[in-house]
């Protein structure tokens, strides 16, 4: 088959969405039918029948299409394992749909796939490749972060429900929500990856009605966005391994995690440096690990946990 020039992992350009998708010549062949559920709670195994909905999920947050073939090639079946597992550990930032080109070809005709693997993301119901090769599951987190982090940048913060094995996947229309007048300006500027301007309309909010507790949350995650504007994770990441004890490093690899969906790791990240520190440090740690308790929002349950781990770092 003819390969196109696929991005490598994590250096998806996001400006491709408001471009057409380019035909690739030669469909995958059919192949013999080779089922296998999905097991995670944000994966689905695709058929004809759930895929237009799954399309259409991606108007809530980002999909991720995974074409394999375990018969033609059992690695690509390896990368779609990895892609499910990494669908739970981000807990909805994405869902992961299972292509198996062998059960399902008519899909991969249907989307003029090149060659397997392939990884496809679709956002808006725009589908636009990510990446076409398997690679290790730590350099695919690595890369999910990555255009996670990115999409964030630009407004796209939405979530997945957890799904059940058999439950079906809503369509848009089941899952919209209105968008209540109050926070229109503050999330239109997300939406136009004006970030500075977001933090002012939810500190405005915040002003005058400190109980809002929406609008603290948007506040507390439009801060995370300001203060990761144009930050290299790679760097990011080696600054806090040298240096576990500076706190601007462990706070700026906290705030990346929460970009990355990796919420429990960003809190584990700042107690335990809590833990270990004394005076202005700890105190800076500590408060900076309640703005990102505000930002997930306070009856979440691993805002709860953090709490105590927190307290119990404290006394």
């Amino acid at each position: 088959m003819t390969q196109q020039p696929f991005s490598r992992p994590g250096a998806i350009d996001l400006s491709a969405l408001k471009r057409p998708a380019q035909p690739t010549p030669s469909p995958a062949a059919p192949g013999a039918a080779a089922g296998g559920a999905a097991g995670s709670a944000y994966s689905i195994t695709m058929t004809e029948e759930n895929f237009q909905s799954t399309i259409e999920a991606s108007m809530q947050a980002p999909v991720l299409l995974v074409f394999y073939s375990r018969t033609r090639m059992p690695e690509s079946g390896d990368l779609a394992d990895d892609v499910e597992t990494l669908a739970g550990e981000f807990e909805g930032r994405f869902l992961a749909g299972l292509v198996d080109i062998d059960a399902v070809p008519q899909i991969a005709q249907a989307m003029q796939i090149p060659s397997i693997p392939l990884v496809v993301v679709v956002i808006d119901g725009r589908p636009m490749p990510l990446l076409q090769d398997v690679v290790p599951i730590d350099e695919l987190r690595t890369a999910l972060t990555q255009v996670l982090q990115q999409l964030t940048t630009q407004g796209i913060t939405g979530r997945h429900q957890p799904r059940t094995a058999t439950a079906p996947v809503e369509g848009a229309e089941g899952e919209e929500e209105q968008v209540d007048p109050r926070y229109a300006a503050a999330q239109d500027a997300l939406g136009e990856g004006n970030i500075d301007l977001a933090v002012a309309e939810y500190q405005k909010l915040v002003d005058a009605n400190p109980a809002d507790s929406e609008a603290v949350a948007g506040l507390a995650m439009a801060k995370v966005l300001q203060r990761t504007q144009g930050v290299d994770l790679d760097a990011a990441r080696a600054a806090a391994a040298a240096n576990p004890d500076d706190v601007d490093a462990q706070t700026m690899v906290a705030d990346l995690d929460m970009l990355g969906g990796h919420v429990e790791d960003a809190f584990n990240r700042l107690v335990d440096l809590v833990r270990r520190s004394a005076g202005d440090e700890r105190n800076a740690a500590r408060e900076h690990l309640i703005g990102l308790f505000g930002a997930v929002g306070n009856d979440d349950p691993r805002v709860l946990r953090g709490r105590q781990n927190l307290a119990s770092a404290l006394f």
